[in-house]
């Protein structure tokens, strides 16, 4: 009822007459309830006074609670205090006590400290000078303990005393351990069978003492086993490039059969190991005054032989001691190589037990955790045969002959005639030039990843450069001397069917190479080292295959335009002047279309789409204004003769746009095909003008060949037949109207592309031209569709199309993928 007034709940309640009866018991229903409400809101009220005065009750009882509680707080915080003062007076001196105690016992141990002390220090000296050094060892650690706990009391006379006592005793000990060394190797060990038991003990002493005595007891043995080594090769007869092998197999017998004798040292002094490193120096030193001392260079089969000998020796160490490090990767053995090459082969064989010993190695590598080479990021690889990095010029020259010379054989036996079955459409030398250069490079990169290597690579540059030398000079060429410039014929290029596929050949396989040549950089950054890579480049290789590729392209449409030289000479001697009828399309149109019909599909077929789309744009670049230009070199052109000419234009028209699907490469021909229509238009409204009356020509030709030039108009008036009075009263008048004819110009080349037979209503530029002018062109573009359409009634319908008169006019550059 919360929506419903007042009136209308009592409406409800009595909604008839008769149940006004009811009003009475309702009445006294409500005034119950009132009375009732009234009760409790009273009783509510006294509870509400009530709970006041007792909240004021509870407070108050509250406070005085806290204030009790604050008051024994206090009284237990005195107390506390009176029991720490009892407990410190009766602890005071049992503290005393404490302290005594404690003074007492640290006397008494560094007393019984210092006895064990004196006690060591005599032991030790009577130890080391009987040599007993098995306990002299363990006596030695004894003795170093109990000096520690007299680190306090430096300053004390005795304690210094003893302690110099001890340094003294260590000297002589150490003295005693290198003299008794120095026996070893001499050959007393297989003489006296204790020896090598005494030294094995003598290296726990040695072990006892401090790191330093180790370092130099083990300098001292690796120098005094390297003596005799040095004093062999620096001998004139050993100290030769020829003989590194036997340096390597020097040491190699050296750890062999002193093995047994050696186990005396401790696993952990790794002799051997410190004994490689320093003949490695060692051999790195003799081996650089050999080479720089060297009168004449070195020869290559011995540098390389010595360098891949060092480089073996140099994995076997590696693998022997598991150095780390970017390891190199020794190949299975270099490729094989030409037969011809003479007997000092830098073909070696690299024998794979390297690889079985690593296995080997790799497999044990958990149990050999324990015997882990100190300093285990020492690196063999290159210690000794980087020193042949900068006399490794004579390689590289020998390389760069090699690959050369295996260039040149390659040219020489390649046939250059190509058959349809083939399964590649590039010369298989350009595939053989990269296997060789893949080889050298294996073979160098087996040897050195260094200068040298980015070395070869630059041979490797000058060798493809050779070789796309060698591919432009097999392009066929065209006339040259003093006669051919003179004739004009210095452009020509005869190409025949085998010619073409030739050149296509040639086109793919500089494209290969361009490819190829990218891959071989990318190899070669791989492989060398990091601070050389950025200098791998190929690009100017690239460039030269690119210039191959425009070359042989442009020599194609050349050979094709050769082709044609018949044909254009043939349609000047047609006597156009005194036919009498239109016919068919002329011979020369014909044979147009053969010469391509013969040409293209091959073309086609053996060319990407790029390259084709290339040649076409350059074909038609070539053709078009060929054709325009052929015009003009025609003597005297009759109406009829223009008529037939027109019915050859658009059958050539037509025979060039058929190109890209005479080649079945019709993707991006769209701007190919435009380009051909607005050519041969230029040579279609080149005819009109001739067909045009002679009281009109002036107008048509500024209207169909806004950019033509006076030369050209005069041209024309000779092709019509004029006689040169006429010729002078029209080219006056021409020239008279040179700048409207420039307006005309502007205006025409501003227009919409195409303009139909009907005469069109003038752009927005024509209009601001002079009346009568605007009349003159659309009076001139009428009577050029009238042509078109006149020249119907003589049997030659697809004339009719010709008929737009300045249709594509937007003349400009031509189009090129590619500079010639």
């Amino acid at each position: 009822m919360e929506k419903s007034s007042t009136l209308d709940y009592i409406n409800q309640m009595f909604p008839t007459e008769a149940s006004l009866s009811g009003v009475e018991p309702l009445m006294q229903k409500v005034h119950n309830e009132i009375r009732i409400v009234d009760a409790e809101i009273l009783t509510a009220v006294r509870q509400q006074s009530n709970s006041g005065s007792k909240a004021k009750e509870d407070l108050a009882a509250a406070t005085s609670a806290v204030k009790e509680l604050m008051y024994k707080i206090r009284e237990i915080k005195s107390k506390a205090e009176q029991s720490e003062t009892m407990v410190q007076e009766i602890c005071r001196d049992i503290k005393k006590l404490d302290f005594a105690k404690k003074h007492i016992t640290t006397t008494i141990t560094a007393l019984h400290r210092l006895t064990m002390l004196v006690s060591a220090i005599e032991q030790l000296q009577v130890m080391a000078s009987k040599r007993q050094y098995k306990e002299a060892s363990a006596q030695l650690e004894a003795v170093s303990q109990l000096c520690s706990h007299f680190d306090g009391y430096r300053d004390n006379p005795k304690i210094t005393e003893l302690r110099d006592k001890f340094k003294n005793i260590k000297q002589i000990l150490k003295s005693h351990v290198f003299s008794d060394f120095s026996s070893l190797g001499t050959g007393k060990e297989s003489e006296e069978s204790n020896l090598l038991q005494h030294l094995s003990d003598a290296c726990l002493v040695v072990d006892a003492l401090e790191p330093s005595v180790r370092e130099e007891l083990v300098k001292n043995f690796c120098d005094r086993e390297l003596i005799s080594y040095q004093q062999i090769f620096e001998g004139a007869e050993l100290a030769k490039l020829d003989k590194t092998e036997r340096r390597y197999a020097w040491v190699k017998r050296r750890l062999r059969t002193n093995e047994e004798i050696w186990k005396i040292f401790p696993t952990s002094w790794h002799v051997d190991y410190l004994l490689c490193i320093q003949f490695c120096k060692l051999t790195r030193t003799q081996l650089e005054d050999i080479l720089e001392n060297l009168k004449e260079k070195p020869d290559v089969g011995t540098l390389l032989m010595a360098l891949q000998r060092t480089i073996e020796f140099e994995e076997e160490l590696a693998d022997k001691f598991g150095g780390s490090g970017s390891s190199r990767t020794v190949t299975d053995g270099f490729e094989e190589t030409d037969k011809t090459e003479n007997n000092n082969q830098i073909v070696l064989d690299i024998r794979k037990k390297y690889e079985k010993k690593l296995a080997v190695h790799q497999g044990n590598q958990d149990d050999d955790k324990d015997l882990a080479v100190p300093g285990a990021g020492f690196n063999f690889h290159g210690i000794i045969s980087s020193c042949f990095e900068p006399h490794l010029t004579v390689y590289v020259e020998f390389e760069e002959k090699t690959l050369m010379d295996n260039l040149e054989k390659l040219v020489q036996e390649e046939t250059w005639d190509m058959d349809d079955g083939s399964q590649t459409s590039i010369l298989s030398s350009s595939m053989q030039v990269f296997l060789i250069i893949r080889r050298s490079l294996k073979r160098c990169s087996a040897l050195t990843k260094n200068q040298t290597l980015l070395n070869l690579f630059k041979v490797f540059q000058r060798v493809l450069k050779a070789y796309a030398t060698k591919l432009f000079m097999k392009l066929p060429k065209g006339g040259s001397g003093i006669v051919a410039a003179a004739t004009g014929m210095d452009g020509y290029i005869k190409t025949s069917d085998k010619d073409e596929r030739m050149i296509c050949y040639i086109v793919n396989t500089a494209e290969y190479c361009h490819k190829t040549a990218e891959e071989l950089a990318d190899n070669v950054s791989k492989i060398i080292d990091t601070q050389l890579a950025d200098a791998v480049d190929m690009s100017e290789v690239q460039d030269e295959f690119s210039a191959v590729i425009t070359k042989a392209l442009v020599t194609l449409v050349n050979g094709l335009e050769t082709k044609f030289d018949i044909e254009m000479a043939t349609m000047t001697r047609v006597p156009w002047g005194t036919l009498e009828s239109v016919g068919d399309q002329s011979e020369y149109a014909t044979n147009i279309k053969m010469i391509l019909n013969g040409s293209i599909p091959v073309l086609g077929s053996l060319l990407s789409p790029v390259y084709f789309q290339f040649f076409l744009d350059k074909l038609a670049s070539s053709l078009g204004p060929r054709f325009y230009l052929n015009i003009f070199k025609c003597k005297q052109i009759s109406e009829t003769g223009a008529q037939q000419m027109l019915l050859d234009t658009q059958a050539v028209k037509t025979i060039l746009l058929d190109i890209p699907s005479l080649g079945k490469q019709t993707s991006g021909a769209a701007s190919y095909t435009k380009f051909v229509s607005r050519e041969m238009s230029k040579a279609e409204a080149l005819l009109k003008v001739i067909l045009s009356p002679v009281d009109s020509v002036a107008d048509t030709y500024s209207a169909l060949l806004p950019e033509g030039t006076p030369s050209e108009f005069q041209r024309i008036l000779e092709l019509k037949g004029l006689k040169k009075a006429d010729q002078q009263t029209i080219l006056e008048d021409f020239s008279k109207r040179g700048s409207g004819i420039s307006q005309v110009s502007i205006a025409t080349s501003a227009a919409v592309p195409a303009i139909p037979a009907v005469a069109p209503t003038p752009p927005p530029v024509v209009s601001q031209l002079p009346g009568s002018l605007i009349a003159s062109r659309e009076d001139v573009l009428t009577r050029a569709a009238a042509l078109g359409r006149g020249a119907a009634t003589t049997g030659f319908k697809r004339f009719l199309a010709l008929t737009e008169a300045a249709k594509d006019r937007t003349d400009g550059p031509f189009r090129k993928l590619f500079n010639a």
